[in-house]
């Protein structure tokens, strides 16, 4: 993968041509070992000057109007404006009403949820894992919105499938104690434990805040090994970015 252009993936969602987003994929960049190759963490062991030159193909390759405003993730609700908080602030959403500013967040199995109005004139990114999920990331991202729910757009970018993210009787049970429709989103496992589908819980989640355009949720990163990178897969690893802007 090493010497390859970077690759993206891009979200296929109903927004106006303002709206720009885009996933990155482990393919292309300079890292090595199990980073390899285009890991834009500078968290997790891999040489920062490696991931000092990816974030600068990144910015390069996409042209980007600005770096990127990187967060401090803690699998929390905060969602932070970044048009007036500064890259590096303690969250786990990002959101922009202002031309040219980045959101950013890095992930490698978590859910990266891009939201947006339908008019194009203020967008968010939000970080879900299960926690972050069943604390309610979703609905803090929302609440930062002027527009009303049923005119948001939603695109869940790659994550965990659901036939690979087993999980313990706790998180399941978390889950339902909040919304018992919840265990249509779990499967039990052969080993005592339980299957969990992480798009479906969103998809719940969103569509019981008054979001009614959901779209994406196709992509499984500990399965894809050739496109993404996964903490539940390999431990050691890198992480893709998930990137939302206003043009």
């Amino acid at each position: 993968m090493r010497g390859d252009a970077p690759q993206f993936i891009h979200p296929d969602w109903p927004v106006s041509k303002r709206v720009r987003a885009v996933v990155t994929t482990r393919r292309g960049g300079t890292s090595a070992g199990p980073y390899a190759s285009f890991n834009l963490a500078d968290h997790t062991g891999d040489d920062r000057t490696h991931v000092q030159r990816n974030r600068a193909l990144l910015r390069d390759t996409l042209k980007l109007p600005a770096d990127p405003s990187w967060l401090k993730q803690v699998h929390g609700t905060r969602v932070v404006d970044v048009v007036t908080v500064e890259s590096g602030a303690t969250a786990d959403g990002a959101y922009a009403n202002a031309n040219g500013v980045v959101c950013a967040i890095l992930t490698a199995d978590c859910l990266p949820i891009f939201v947006c109005d339908r008019e194009g004139g203020e967008v968010a990114l939000l970080h879900a894992g299960w926690r972050g999920l069943a604390a309610g990331v979703i609905e803090a991202g929302l609440q930062q919105f002027r527009a009303p729910a049923p005119e948001l757009v939603v695109w869940l970018g790659p994550a965990i499938g659901a036939k690979a993210y087993e999980v313990g009787n706790e998180v399941r049970q978390t889950f339902l104690a909040q919304d018992r429709a919840a265990a249509r989103a779990f499967v039990p496992s052969a080993s005592g434990k339980w299957y969990m589908d992480i798009y479906r819980i969103a998809r719940g989640r969103l569509a019981a805040a008054g979001v009614r355009s959901i779209h994406g949720g196709e992509y499984c990163t500990a399965t894809q090994a050739d496109l993404f990178f996964s903490y539940r897969r390999d431990g050691a690893t890198g992480r893709m970015a998930s990137l939302l802007w206003l043009d």
